[in-house]
């Protein structure tokens, strides 16, 4: 068992968040269910036999995700970085994630899906350009990501190149 796994709060939505994230990530699958049973009913108010939690993995990462109230909203304190090869995954990973998320939400590689939780799209290039000694290299690729919705990897690479 994975020492420690993200708890996602949902307001109802558990089991068709999973099933959204599950079909986005290739590398992914369903685990264990539990249900509301009587107990708790004051606290809860879901009815008996509603789904409560669900275990699922993404990309080797364990999540469970708790069909829950309105109580707890995501905000952007968290959120999940997807490192992506090519621009192609780059594409792939923003189009599906982004579908349904608030659009003003969306800058410098980051979204909001449509359950409200936050992601970061991110070529792995950037990573290796932000660790560059050369300072100057490293503004131009700085000032590049901050024009941007969805991170471009040819130009990244151009501002990287100056």
């Amino acid at each position: 068992m994975q020492k420690i796994a993200s708890n996602l709060w949902f307001n109802g939505q558990a089991e068709e968040a999973v099933n959204y994230y599950t079909s986005i990530f290739k590398q992914s699958g369903i685990g264990k269910k539990s249900y509301y049973g009587k107990a708790g009913f004051e606290y809860h108010h879901k009815p008996e036999g509603t789904v409560m939690t669900i275990e699922f993995e993404i990309e080797g990462q364990k999540f469970l995700a708790l069909n829950a109230g309105p109580e707890f909203k995501f905000n952007e304190a968290v959120s999940f970085i997807v490192n992506c090869n090519t621009q192609e995954e780059v594409d792939y990973y923003w189009d599906k994630l982004s579908a349904g998320g608030d659009p003003n939400a969306q800058m410098c590689g980051w979204l909001k899906d449509k359950y409200g939780l936050s992601w970061q799209i991110v070529p792995t290039v950037v990573g290796d350009f932000a660790a560059d000694p050369d300072a100057e290299k490293v503004e131009r690729v700085m000032n590049a990501i901050f024009t941007m919705k969805k991170m471009d990897i040819k130009t990244l690479e151009q501002a990287y190149k100056g």
